[in-house]
C-alpha cells in the first residue's frame, strides 16, 4: 500500500490490484473523518474532513488497515441482454487476436462484476474473470456515443448511460437502463453488482431488474416543482476520460420552457423569475450532492460557495438554499414581491420597475423585489459568475437531495432558458447579513495566484516539468464550463512516465495533464475517474476564486504543503 497526496484535503491510496483495491475501500466504510471514498482500477481516492482528522492521522489509520484474501461479495446480480454489432466488434477482436465469434462467446461466458463506478451517474467499470479482456482505447475518441452502448476498454466492459462523446471500443449495444433517478437504486450497475450478459435473441429470464427498469424509459435529469412542467436536461459535455467542452456549448434545442405556475383562487399566486434574456450559462445551484461517488455522481454545487453562502445571508436564507449561477450578464423579471440580492461577480446591476424606472443596485446588498420588475446585470467587470440569490430561495425539485445542476451527469435542472420560470420558495427567514464589500476578483488578463499540493501523480512528470509547472504564466482559455477550465501555457507539461493511468478518482481543483501538456483544472461537475496523470490539486480556500477566473486571466500556480 502506498499512500499518496491528491489534495489538501483527500489521500490517494495505492492497492496491490482491483481486488484489494475493492476490499479496501468496503474496509474504510465508517473510518472517522472520511467524507468519501472512490474506488479506481488500483485506487482508492479518500476524501476527508479537517476539523475531524488530519492528512498523517488518516494515513496512519488508513496504512494499519488489514484485509482478508476473500473476495468483494456481490451485492446484487442483474442480466443484460446485448445486441452484439458494435462499430469496432471487427477491430476489437482483432486487437485481442481472435474472431469477432470468439469474443463474443467468451464475454457471454465471463463472470462480470462492477468494481466502481466513474465518470457520469450509471456508468459502470466492469471487470470479468476472463484475462482475453485487456483492450486499448481508440486512438481517435468519437464525438457521440449512443446510450446503451456496450464497451471495452483495458480490462474493463462498460456501458455508456447516455449518449456522449467516448474513447472506448463498442461491441454492441442494449436498451437497459443504467439510470433512473426515479428508481431505486437509480444505478443498475452500482459497485459489488454481478452482471451477467446474454444475447438479446435469447429469452432473458433473469432480467427483471434490467425488464423494469427500461419499461421506464430513459432516465429523467430535470426536476422541477409540481406546479412547474419539467424539461429534459441537457447532453452530456464530456465523457469517460475524454475532452472537455467548450463553455456553453451544448445543444440548447434539449430545453424546454416551464410553464407560469397557476393560482389557486384560494391562494395567492407563488413568487417566481422568469428568464427574459438567459446568461451563457444560467443555472440553479445550492452544496451539492456530496455521498453519492458509488453511484457515480459527483457533489457539484455551487463553483463560488462564498459567494452562494454570501448571498444567503443577505437576504436571510439558510445558507444552502439555491440560488441562481450565472456565466456572465443575465436579465431576470420577478413575479411577486420579495427580497434579492447579487453576489459573486461585479458588474452593473440595474432594477427597473413596471412603469420604467430603472435604478442601480449595489453590489452585495439586498433590495425589496415589487412585482414586474426586471433586474439586468451586465457583462461582469471582475470575475465570471454572478450568483442571484432570493429570499426563501429557489425551488425546484430536488434530486438525490439536491437542487443543484450538474451539467455533466444530466442531474437537477437544466440550464435555463428565456421564457423558463422558476418558483420561489417560502423557507423560513434567519438573521440578515449584508455582504461585506466586494471580493477583489480578476478581470480579463489579471493575473491570479493559487495555492497547490503536488499529487498525486507529480513524479510522472519530469524536473523541468515541475518547474514549469510553478514558474510559467498559465491563460484561461474560453474552451472552459464548470466541468474544468482548460488552461494554456507557452511551455507543455513534459512527462517522465508515458501512457496512459488505470482509471483513479480526482477531486475538484484537481489538474490533470492530457497528452498534449496542457493542464485542466477541474470545476465542481468534473468527472470522478480519470485515466490522465494529475500533477497537483488547487487547495479548498482557492477554489472559490478559480470558479471566478474569466477567460484571458492568467494563473501562477504555487507549491504549499508537503507531499506524502
Amino acid at each position: 500500500m502506498r499512500i499518496l497526496t491528491a489534495s489538501d484535503r483527500s489521500l490517494l491510496v495505492e492497492a496491490a490490484d482491483l481486488d484489494e483495491a475493492m476490499r479496501l475501500n468496503l474496509a474504510w466504510d465508517g473510518t472517522p473523518g472520511v467524507v468519501e471514498r472512490i474506488p479506481g482500477a488500483r485506487t482508492v481516492l479518500v476524501r476527508f474532513d479537517p476539523v475531524r482528522t488530519t492528512a498523517a492521522s488518516l494515513a496512519a489509520v488508513l496504512s494499519a488497515t488489514v484485509v482478508d484474501v476473500e473476495h468483494v461479495p456481490h451485492t446484487s446480480a442483474v442480466t443484460i441482454p446485448v445486441q452484439y454489432d458494435g462499430e469496432d466488434l471487427a477491430e476489437a477482436a482483432a486487437l485481442l487476436g481472435v474472431s469477432a465469434e470468439e469474443l463474443v462467446n467468451r464475454h457471454l461466458a465471463a463472470h462480470w462484476q462492477v468494481a466502481f463506478s466513474g465518470f457520469a451517474p450509471g456508468f459502470g467499470y466492469v471487470v470479468g474473470n476472463d484475462p482475453l479482456f485487456d483492450v486499448p482505447r481508440r486512438s481517435s475518441p468519437r464525438t457521440r456515443v449512443p446510450a446503451g452502448s456496450v464497451a471495452l476498454a483495458g480490462a474493463f466492459t462498460g456501458v455508456y448511460p447516455r449518449e456522449s462523446p467516448g474513447g472506448w471500443q463498442l461491441i454492441g449495444r442494449t436498451d437497459a437502463v443504467m439510470w433512473d433517478i426515479d428508481r431505486d437504486p437509480p444505478a443498475l450497475l452500482a459497485p459489488g453488482t454481478s452482471v451477467r450478459f446474454v444475447a438479446s435473441r435469447e429469452a432473458v429470464s433473469a432480467a427483471e431488474p434490467v425488464e423494469a427498469s427500461a419499461a421506464q424509459g430513459m432516465p429523467r435529469g430535470r426536476h422541477a416543482p409540481a406546479d412547474l412542467r419539467s424539461a429534459p436536461a441537457r447532453p452530456d459535455a464530456s465523457s469517460p476520460e475524454t475532452s472537455l467542452a467548450p463553455l456553453g456549448s451544448a445543444d440548447e434545442s434539449s430545453n424546454g420552457a416551464l410553464s407560469e405556475p397557476k393560482p389557486s383562487s384560494l391562494t395567492r399566486p407563488r413568487p417566481a423569475i422568469e428568464v427574459i434574456r438567459p446568461s451563457l450559462q444560467l443555472l440553479v445551484q445550492d452544496l451539492g450532492r456530496p455521498g453519492h461517488a458509488a453511484l457515480g455522481v459527483s457533489a457539484s454545487g455551487a463553483a463560488d460557495r462564498t459567494a452562494m453562502r454570501d448571498a444567503n445571508r443577505a437576504v436571510g436564507n439558510a445558507p444552502g438554499a439555491a440560488v441562481l449561477e450565472s456565466v456572465g450578464g443575465t436579465a431576470l423579471r420577478f413575479h411577486g414581491d420579495g427580497v434579492a440580492v447579487v453576489a459573486g461577480a461585479t458588474g452593473d446591476i440595474t432594477l427597473t420597475d413596471a412603469d420604467g424606472v430603472a435604478r442601480r443596485i449595489p453590489h452585495g446588498s439586498p433590495f425589496a423585489t415589487v412585482s414586474g420588475d426586471e433586474l439586468a446585470l451586465g457583462h461582469p467587470a471582475q470575475g465570471l459568475r454572478y450568483v442571484i440569490g432570493v429570499r426563501g430561495g429557489i425551488d425546484v425539485d430536488a434530486a438525490l437531495g439536491s437542487r443543484s445542476s450538474d451539467t455533466l451527469a444530466g442531474l437537477g435542472p437544466a440550464a435555463l432558458a428565456a421564457g423558463d420560470i422558476v418558483a420561489i420558495g417560502d423557507a423560513a427567514v434567519a438573521a440578515v447579513d449584508p455582504v461585506p464589500r466586494p471580493r477583489d476578483l480578476p478581470a480579463s488578463g489579471d493575473l491570479v495566484e493559487l495555492a497547490i499540493t503536488l499529487g498525486p501523480r507529480d513524479d510522472w512528470f519530469t524536473a523541468s516539468a515541475l518547474e514549469t509547472l510553478t514558474t510559467q504564466e498559465w491563460l484561461v482559455t474560453p474552451r472552459s464550463d464548470r466541468v474544468g477550465i482548460r488552461l494554456h501555457g507557452d511551455v507543455p507539461l513534459e512527462r517522465e512516465t508515458p501512457g496512459e493511468l488505470p482509471s483513479e478518482g480526482a477531486v475538484t481543483g484537481a489538474i490533470q495533464v492530457p497528452p498534449d501538456g496542457q493542464p485542466v483544472l477541474f470545476l465542481p461537475d468534473h468527472p470522478l475517474t480519470g485515466g490522465y496523470p494529475i500533477i497537483g490539486a488547487v487547495t479548498d480556500r482557492c477554489l472559490d476564486l478559480a470558479a471566478q477566473l474569466p477567460p484571458g486571466a492568467r494563473i501562477r500556480f504555487r507549491i504549499e504543503g508537503a507531499r506524502s
